[in-house]
């Protein structure tokens, strides 16, 4: 069968539309994401969304029970976001607090599930409030933790921890060079005065590898 008839052919036209429809969206992530990082590196902190190797690690700290409440902060163009919403069941809230404002109406148009919030990760509390949340059972975040200021980091962290459930569980990621940078070993120290457990994993099918954090019981 020649390339031309296999076109033609209308048992591949559906396989056909769902790549094409992929790529598109694919392309449409990228866009948005470069066109934030050129403008804005700090924000974003990275050079390209994290891969779904990624998203199905960090997704492995959502519950899949109950209605539990899970906060990304920086979700950027959703690249972990489909992954953690694959595993919460029927009730759950996924809430997104994104700072870009093309990554937020990007956000909006294509992950319909998910409740956008276009302000700054430092206003976790207030946001929570205003919504009637009192705790929450993950915070997730993909903000470039090794590019803010000591007290920024400080402060996200804490509004993060009171926020958690007492089973909650906080996830950062960082680029694995990312922490041996001043930030990032300001920003490691930082975990493990806040929270009691913080462990760590590296997730190398991405370029470059992403290092977790994962770290439970906040310290009073």
């Amino acid at each position: 069968m020649t390339s031309q008839q296999d076109q033609r052919d209308p048992r591949t036209a559906p396989w056909l539309d769902r790549v094409a429809r992929t790529a598109n969206r694919k392309l449409g992530e990228y866009r948005t994401f470069l066109r934030t990082a050129v403008r804005n590196p700090r924000m974003v902190g990275a050079a390209t969304p994290t891969s779904a190797a990624v998203a199905a690690t960090v997704a492995q700290v959502v519950p899949t029970t109950g209605t539990p409440v899970v906060v990304e902060l920086g979700p950027g163009t959703g690249s972990l976001s489909n992954g953690i919403h694959a595993r919460l069941p029927q009730g759950a809230r996924h809430i997104g607090i994104e700072l870009g404002e093309g990554m937020v109406e990007h956000l909006r148009e294509h992950k319909p599930w998910l409740e956008v919030v276009h302000a700054d990760a430092g206003d976790l509390l207030a946001l929570l409030d205003k919504r009637g949340i009192t705790q929450v059972d993950a915070v997730i975040s993909s903000i470039p933790w090794s590019l803010m200021h000591a007290d920024a980091q400080d402060h996200v962290l804490r509004q993060a921890a009171e926020a958690l459930a007492p089973q909650g569980a906080f996830t950062a990621l960082t680029y694995l060079p990312a922490d041996q940078t001043p930030g990032g070993r300001r920003f490691r120290n930082r975990l493990e005065h806040v929270f009691d457990e913080v462990l760590t994993h590296t997730t190398w099918r991405n370029l470059p590898p992403i290092l977790h954090y994962i770290c439970r019981r906040p310290l009073q």
